[in-house]
Parts: C-alpha cells; structure tokens; sequence
C-alpha cells in the first residue's frame, strides 16, 4: 500500500527507502483511506519544557498496524532524540492502539530498550505513554532557552572532544592566540582517568599560551545537563554504571571546580550550530558534523540554543526492512550508518573496496579520500551514495526543524569527497524538493580550525 519512487537511487545502496517520502506516501494513503484521523504528539520534560508534533494516523487494524509501526513509530523514535522527554502523551481517534504499540516496544527487554534506557538515563525515568481526550489536555510547548554564547571578553579556553581527536584553543578576547589538536581514542576506554588525564592535559596546553584564564567554555559528543553527563558516546566503554555515576558524570563539574572559572559544556552539534551562526550573522541554523558519529545542533530563528537534544545520529531516515544495524543501539536505518566514518566502513565494500581488517574507522577513511584525490571511481561512488541520502536526510529533518541554514562539517567532508556529498545533497533537494529553501554551507578553512573553538569559549559569561 506504500510504494515510493525516488528520482535518485545511490548506485552501491539501492534498496535505500527514504523517510521523508515514505512518510509523504503515508499521508497520501491516509487522505484517501476512511477512518484515518489526526494524532497529535506531545513530549514533555521534567522541567516543564514540551514539544509537540502532528500526523495524520490510519485506523490501527489489520494491514494498517505494520504500516502504522513504520510511520508513527519512526516518528516518535525521531522526536525522542531530537527533542526529548520521557512522558509522550498521544492524543486522537487512534491513541489508544498506538500508545499500547509504543509501549510494548519501549519498554525493558522491549524491541526500543536502548531507547528507553536513554531516557531513563537523561531524566531519571525510562518513557511513558499515556493519552488524553482532548487536545486541550497535552501539555503546552515551551522550549527551554539557554543564555549560553556569545561571549568574547577576556582570556578564554576553547576546547572540542571528538572520538579520534581533541581540540583545545586559547583566545584572548576572541582572537585565537593557540590552538592544537591531539589524537586520543576515548570510545573503549574502560577506566574514565584516561578522558580526564586528556582533557586536563589539552586545558593545561593552552592555559599555557594565556595570562591567565577566565572563563572555559568546551563541545563534546553527548547529551549534558547542567554540565553532567547524561550520555556520551565518548564514554561508551565504561560498562560499569556506578563506575560512571561517581567518576563520570560529574566530570566536567570536577575539572571546573579545579580551575575555578566559569565552565560549561554543551554537546558538540549545538556549539557547531552556534559557530555558524556566529560566523555567518544569521539565525536558523542547523549544524551537522560528520565525523565518528553525526554531531547535530540548532540555533532557533531568534538566535537561541535550545534545550533539544539533537542526537541525531540515532534518527531514523531509511524505512526499508533490512536496513544496516547501528552497532550501539540495534537498530535499523539510522543517520550515523550513512554519515559518519561508521557510514564510510559500510558502504567501501559496497563499493568494491576491500581494506585490511584491523584498519580501524579514521584509517579507512584516510584511504578513501586518497582514493578519490587519484580519480577512483569506487570511491566516487561511497561520495555519491553519502550525498543523496543526505539530501533526502536534509528533507526529512525540515519536518521537525525551522530552518534555513546547514552547516556541514566534519572529517567525512574534508576534501573532494565533501564537494561530492554536497553536490549531489543539493540536487537531490532541488528535484525532489524544491519548496524547501535550504542554503547548504561549508565553512572556510579559518572557521573549520577555529569555528568551533571559538563558539565553545564564548559559552560562560564572566561572572
């Protein structure tokens, strides 16, 4: 009953099935299916903060309860890490099958546990259905806005934790006067004083280069709150979970409490996003690293970082039902197996380039763009298939997202291989979407070294 016909196929992943028109084709079939009614979605957050989102749902019988458990569910699954919460209150004709569906599936030992053990570790319960009769019942939007940005006065560290390497930038009232970038490997780490030994160690490099420090300001993959951490990828070899309650969470709280300046911590996406609006003088943005994972962050229309989770490594935007597994969360079809350096290592032997197994992930990906500088068309091929499903990505994140401005970034974008990717996403946009007036922007070579730095300083104000 959902049939779609993509006008670009990527040529080494056929099968590819994108959401955005999946979903499109889900809203057609409902418009013409009787007893298909409006469903309105709502999360909320302990804080009082809550977002909402509206589809169309086909009565939840029958044929129409896979259907449903592709579209709807996917929906949810893409809200929860986009948006957050752990309460999601459904409301409308079919609330109540979907909202037994959902909590069938997100549940302990369920279909969706990682997901709901993300939540239970971002807000101290695991996600919660529950309808209501009435619209008037859900609870009312409201974002969260954090005064966080901006600020450039005095002597100022910079730093940015990434999977393969960490950045660490000195400013002095927002002229960068150093900066170094130094390779660690922190993913299976399983004692958490290698991550702080390195980070102290990158603080203490560029302290060096100031007369003294102010303020540090600092980008990280991850979720924080209030400078803990919640959950980061950067940690993930910690197994061990009162390990990380009393070594990890509170670790940026502790090198803060060391240097005793004001100190924060966002996730790297978000102070990506803040970079660009920064450098560019325009609002709306939406960040997108490509690099170990997929680091994402929003700049609202007014200039704000919200409080949004933005993890969008783990969206869904492919619907087929073979789709390649994220080795972390299980599932199928999500972001950081198409645009990351994970998304690389899967797709060279698609290609038809085979590389020794022990090259870990920044190695293979270092002999793919060497490839491509020497005209291999394999490789060209890896570029193309990473562009066109970016496009139709870029389509399906415009449902959720007010924006007008894509700043793409990251080490899977470095060099030819990134004009590729770029090309090919704009084309995409431009024949299969051409009401979305997406302005895709790659930043120059001072803000690629010094972007993010800077925007990671500027978090704290002086106090």
């Amino acid at each position: 009953m959902i049939r779609i016909t993509p006008k670009h196929i990527p040529e080494i992943d056929r099968a590819f099935v994108p959401a955005v028109l999946w979903n499109r084709a889900y809203r057609d079939l409902c418009a013409r299916t009787e007893g298909a009614a409006p469903l309105a979605i709502s999360l909320a957050r302990p804080d009082g903060t809550a977002s909402s989102f509206r589809a169309p749902c086909l009565p939840h019988t029958g044929d129409f309860v896979t259907i449903n458990k592709t579209c709807i569910e996917r929906i949810v699954k893409f809200l929860l890490w986009a948006r957050g919460g752990n309460r999601v209150f459904l409301c409308g004709k079919h609330a109540e099958p979907i909202a037994t569906m959902l909590r069938e599936l997100y549940c302990p030992g369920g279909e969706r546990a990682f997901d709901y053990d993300f939540v239970r570790k971002l807000f101290d319960t695991g996600v919660s259905f529950e309808t209501v009769a009435d619209e008037v019942e859900l609870p009312k939007d409201a974002t969260a806005h954090l005064p966080l940005g901006r600020n450039l006065d005095g002597c100022r560290i910079g730093f940015d934790l990434g999977g393969s390497d960490r950045k660490c930038a000195a400013l002095v009232d927002g002229e960068v006067v150093f900066s170094e970038e130094i390779k660690w490997d922190p993913y299976f780490q399983p004692d958490p004083q290698y991550h702080y030994d390195g980070i102290q160690h990158s603080l203490r490099l560029a302290a060096a280069h100031l007369p003294r420090v102010d303020a540090i300001g600092g980008s990280s993959a991850g979720v924080y709150i209030n400078n803990t951490v919640r959950v980061a990828s950067l940690f993930r070899g910690i197994k061990d979970e009162a390990v990380f309650e009393k070594r990890v969470k509170n670790i940026f709280l502790d090198i803060a409490k060391e240097w005793g300046v004001p100190f924060e911590v966002l996730n790297d996406g978000d102070v990506t996003a803040l970079a660009g609006s920064m450098s560019m003088g325009s609002n709306a943005v939406l960040g997108i690293a490509m690099g170990t994972s997929v680091a994402a962050g929003y700049v609202d229309p007014e200039g704000r970082v919200t409080n949004w989770l933005s993890e969008l490594a783990f969206v869904p935007l492919d619907y087929r039902s073979n789709g390649p597994a994220d080795e972390w969360s299980g599932d199928l079809g999500c972001a950081v197996q198409y645009f990351s350096q994970q998304g690389v290592g899967r797709l060279l032997p698609l290609a038809g380039i085979t590389l020794a197994e022990e090259m870990k992930l920044p190695e293979q990906l270092e002999e793919l763009q060497r490839l491509q500088k020497a005209g291999d068309p394999r490789a060209y091929k890896v570029y193309e298939t990473i562009g066109i499903c970016f496009g139709y990505f870029l389509a399906h994140v415009a449902e959720f997202y007010a924006f007008g401005q894509l700043l793409i970034m990251g080490r899977v974008t470095s060099g030819d291989g990134g004009n590729i990717i770029i090309e090919k996403a704009r084309t995409v946009l431009s024949d299969e979407f051409p009401e979305l007036q997406i302005k895709l922007v790659v930043p120059d070579e001072k803000d690629k070294r010094h972007g993010q730095a800077i925007a990671a300083a500027s978090l704290p104000p002086l106090r």
